[in-house]
C-alpha cells in the first residue's frame, strides 16, 4: 500500500526572528512569524507526512494554544511526527518540497536543509527534494511579506503484502 500526502503553510516576515527553513538557519535580516520558530517547510512535511497517514493535520498533534510549543525547533517536531508515522507501520518513500520567496535566495542552503529533514527522521537525504522558487513579484510573497512552503510525500507500507 502507498499513500500520498500533501502539506502547505504560509508565515508573515518580520525583523528580529531568526529566518529558519528545513532546520537551517537562514542569514537575512527578517524571521518568519508564529508559535514556534514558523519553519514553514518543516510544517508542511509535517501536514503531507500526517496527510498522508490519514492522521489529520500539525495543529492537532501541536496546537499553537499550548505553551510547550512556543519558539519549538520544529525540526523536532518533524522528528516526532515520523515516529508517530512508523508506529503506524508507514515509511517514507520520498518527499518533493517548493518554498516560494521573493528573498533570500536559496539555492545555497537546499541540500543543507534536505540533509538536515533526512536526519531528523533517520532516512537518506537523497529521498528530499527541495525547490525554491519566487512569485515574479505577485502577491505578498511577491512583495516580500512573507513565505510559504508547499510539499508533497509518498509513503508505503511497512508491514508484508499477502504473497510476500
Amino acid at each position: 500500500m502507498t499513500r500520498i500526502g500533501l502539506g502547505y503553510d504560509v508565515h508573515r516576515l518580520v525583523p528580529g526572528r531568526k529566518l529558519v527553513l528545513g532546520g537551517e538557519t537562514i542569514p537575512f535580516e527578517k524571521g518568519l512569524l508564529g508559535h514556534s520558530d514558523a519553519d514553514v517547510l518543516v510544517h508542511a512535511a509535517c501536514d503531507a507526512l500526517l496527510g498522508a497517514a490519514g492522521m489529520g493535520d500539525i495543529g492537532e498533534h501541536f496546537p499553537d494554544t499550548d505553551p510547550a510549543y512556543r519558539d519549538k525547533y520544529s525540526i523536532d517536531l518533524l522528528s516526532e511526527v515520523y515516529r508517530r508515522i512508523q508506529s503506524r507501520g508507514l515509511a517514507l518513500v520520498n518527499m518533493d518540497a517548493t518554498i516560494f520567496a521573493e528573498a533570500p535566495k536559496l539555492f545555497a542552503f537546499k541540500t543543507k536543509m534536505a540533509v538536515r529533514m533526512a536526519g531528523s527522521m533517520a532516512v537518506d537525504h537523497q529521498r528530499i527534494n527541495i525547490k525554491a522558487t519566487t512569485t515574479e513579484g505577485l502577491g505578498a510573497i511577491g512583495r516580500g511579506a512573507g513565505i510559504a512552503a508547499m510539499c508533497v510525500v509518498l509513503l508505503k507500507s511497512t508491514a508484508p503484502t499477502a504473497g510476500e
